[in-house]
This record gives C-alpha cells, structure tokens and sequence, in this order.
C-alpha cells in the first residue's frame, strides 16, 4: 500500500511543470527543517516527503545552498508587496503614526501565518547555519536600514527628539518580535495578553511615539478643543 502511494506521489509529480516541483521541494523542505532542524535532516527524507527522488531534487537544487536560497525567494515573494508600497508612501509622507503601525502590522502577521518558517530560523541561528545569515542580509537588514534611516530623518527635521536612530528601531520592533514571540510561543491562549494583532500594532506604535516624538510635535486635546470652538 505504502509504495503504491509513493509511486502514485512519483507519477502525480512527472506531470508538474518545473517551477512546480522546486515549490514542491521547497515546501517540503521547509516543513521538515521546521520540525526536525537542519542537521536532523536527510535528502531522503526530503525527497520522500516532496514525493520525488534524490536525483530530482539534486537536478533542481545542486547545493544546500541553492536550497537555502531557493527557500529565502519563495519567502520573500510572499511578503506582500502593497505592504512594502504603503510603507515607502506613508515615509514618505512623513506618517508616523502610519510608519509604524503598519510596520507592527505586519511583522505580527509574518509570526502569526507562518510559524513554520519562524521555527526555521531559530533552527538555522541555534545550528549556526547560513540560512539564518542570507535571511538577515537580505530581507531583515535592508528594512532594519530602511526604518533606520527614516528615524535618522525625522530626528534631522526635529520631529522626534535626539534619539539614537539605531537604537530607536531596535527598541521598536523588539518591542512587536517579543510579543509576538511569547505570544506564539509560550501563551498562544492570550492568558497574559490577549489583544487581536491590529490593536496590539497601534498600541505599540502609540508608546514608541509618545516616548520620541516632541512635545511641540503632539497635538494639544485642549488646544484641539480651542480651535473646534
């Protein structure tokens, strides 16, 4: 029975197109790295979960690090791309509030939808695995500068305070991984805080900007009253 259905998942895999194939490696790959880590796991196992041989996957990806890579592309083609687009307007347009809520926003959503690939990271940083590495070089760095630099921005045209523009945008998002962290974690139930993830991203935007915008900056309740009158 077993190998009727390993040879079934061999011939249903013939019939995918190539681009098919290296996703469903990929997918495979990443499940099972998520799950048993990287020196815990084969190319044959791989391969039988994928449901194709060890030549095939060999054919697609040559190196580990191929692999590697080909995992990071597929990652980072899933990231939404109006996230990125709303992010660069709202810096643009100098939205604080919208900067960094939407930023928290969708750095909850990445923990949240896909666990998996959260493990998978910890499995490469605790292995000392170059996974890990190209994953920061090439996604978390270049948003981490990005975040950096309109801090850098902001502190230039006096709009927040003289803070350390690196050690703001760390403070900001440790702030958000942390909760999402223990959130996934350790108290997936919510019983030390149970928040829906878009009310969490406001708050933590909220008391990051409270703690580095300038007082001139903050609108009045009571001047905002004044002038409604």
């Amino acid at each position: 029975m077993v190998a009727k259905i390993a040879t079934a998942s061999r011939t249903e895999a013939r019939r995918l197109s190539a681009e098919d194939r290296r996703r469903q490696i990929v997918h495979a790959a990443i499940e099972l790295f998520a799950r048993k880590g990287f020196d815990g796991t084969t190319t044959r196992e791989i391969a039988q979960a994928a449901g194709v041989s060890e030549a095939l996957i060999f054919r697609h990806f040559p190196t580990k690090h191929d692999l590697y890579r080909a995992i990071i592309d597929h990652k980072m083609k899933e990231c939404q791309r109006s996230f990125r687009e709303e992010l660069r307007q709202a810096m643009a347009h100098r939205d604080d509030r919208m900067v960094f809520t939407r930023l928290a926003e969708e750095i909850l959503r990445i923990y949240r939808e896909d666990p998996d690939f959260t493990r998978l990271m910890f499995f490469s940083a605790l292995e000392g695995h170059e996974l890990s590495r190209m994953v920061y070089e090439t996604h978390v760095a270049q948003m981490f500068e990005e975040l950096v630099a309109y801090v850098r921005r902001r502190v230039r045209e006096r709009a927040f305070r003289a803070v350390n523009p690196r050690v703001a945008a760390r403070a900001f998002v440790g702030m958000v991984a942390h909760h999402a962290l223990v959130r996934e974690l350790f108290d997936p139930a919510g019983r030390l805080l149970k928040i829906e993830d878009r009310a969490a991203a406001r708050a933590f935007a909220a008391i990051f900007l409270d703690g580095v915008v300038r007082r001139s900056e903050r609108k009045s309740p009571s001047a905002d009253r004044r002038r409604a009158r």
